[in-house]
């Protein structure tokens, strides 16, 4: 991780590189908080890819992801371990926390679905979430999965999360209008406070 000060702000570089890899896995994660947008994302499922897509496009976190895993029993540690590995890369990345907004939301529409999703780098790990899709596969990809890996994320990013989906039959426009707002209300909680530059936004004084 690298977090160069810039002397007249004290803002931090806020990257990360993470390798992780189980008899079942071989993962590298690369992460740049206050990036653009921009990385290569190929975690041997296709459809993951295009909802990580969502993460970099929308929350402007430049990510890069390679996945190498046992797919062909199925997806599941691929997905899960991919969430875990994004989760370890973001806790390195944010750093002390000392001046971001801390807490994020964001509602995103994508046609007939509405999703909201909250946020709190909190440095406690919880996931609530409800998504009552309407089908159990988005083409031959399983959408428990996607449980799997909001756990794995937030159980080592060290974030509270929200997510529910208020509406939408379509499942593919369901998930993907999670993570839509997921960017957005990431982008929101780790941007910089400017007024609170050097504090941290806990009365505890910890995150």
């Amino acid at each position: 991780m690298s977090q160069s000060a810039n002397s007249s702000t004290q803002k931090a570089t806020r990257t990360a590189t993470v390798e992780r890899n189980t008899a079942e896995t071989k993962i590298k994660v690369s992460i740049n908080l206050d990036g653009t947008g921009v990385g290569t994302l190929d975690t041997g499922v296709p459809f993951l890819d295009h909802m990580l897509e969502q993460i970099k496009r929308h929350g402007l976190i430049d990510l890069d992801v390679k996945c190498d895993g046992d797919t062909h029993i199925d997806d599941h540690h691929s997905v899960e371990d991919v969430g875990i590995t994004i989760g370890q890369a973001f806790a390195q990345a944010i750093g002390d926390k000392k001046g971001i907004k801390r807490y994020g939301h964001f509602y995103a529409p994508l046609d007939e679905s509405l999703s909201r999703v909250v946020v709190d780098i909190s440095g406690r790990p919880g996931l609530h979430m409800n998504i009552p899709f309407t089908r159990s596969h988005i083409g031959s990809f399983d959408v428990d999965l996607f449980s799997e890996f909001f756990y794995g994320f937030v159980n080592h990013a060290w974030v509270t999360l929200h997510i529910d989906n208020l509406k939408g039959v379509n499942s593919h426009h369901q998930i993907e209008s999670v993570f839509k707002a997921l960017a957005r209300a990431l982008r929101m909680a780790v941007e910089y406070d400017e007024r609170a530059l050097n504090q941290l936004p806990s009365t505890k004084e910890a995150l």
